[in-house]
């Protein structure tokens, strides 16, 4: 087991976020009860203040879960403040990332 030099920052998409991906998805293939999984967004290990990360990362973060959805930006919503943001994820942080696995972590810029 190795530990990763990252903290972590969780998402997990809200009752709001739900309700605009069924504008883009079949209610039979996303029901209301569905709960979608969290992503996980690493980041630096040391950190006491947890407003400053979401200020800093917010809108990079927005943007990945909206696109997950559709690229088109014209159907994304408008107000895409740190506001909205609150309302449409739950967030959780932890500074302690392990790594079972015994292959080498890969990673890929997007």
């Amino acid at each position: 087991m190795k530990i990763i030099n990252r903290g972590y920052l969780s998402i997990t998409p809200l009752t709001p976020f739900h309700e605009w991906v069924k504008s883009f998805e079949d209610e039979d293939d996303f029901g209301a009860d569905e709960v979608m999984e969290a992503n996980l967004y690493l980041i630096t290990e040391d950190f006491f203040d947890t407003e400053p990360l979401v200020e800093q990362h917010f809108k990079k973060i927005f943007a990945n879960e909206l696109s997950m959805i559709t690229e088109n930006e014209e159907d994304w919503p408008q107000d895409r403040s740190m506001s909205v943001f609150l309302e449409w994820f739950q967030l959780d942080f932890g500074t302690t990332v392990f790594d079972l696995e015994k292959s080498d972590l890969k990673s890929e810029r997007v």
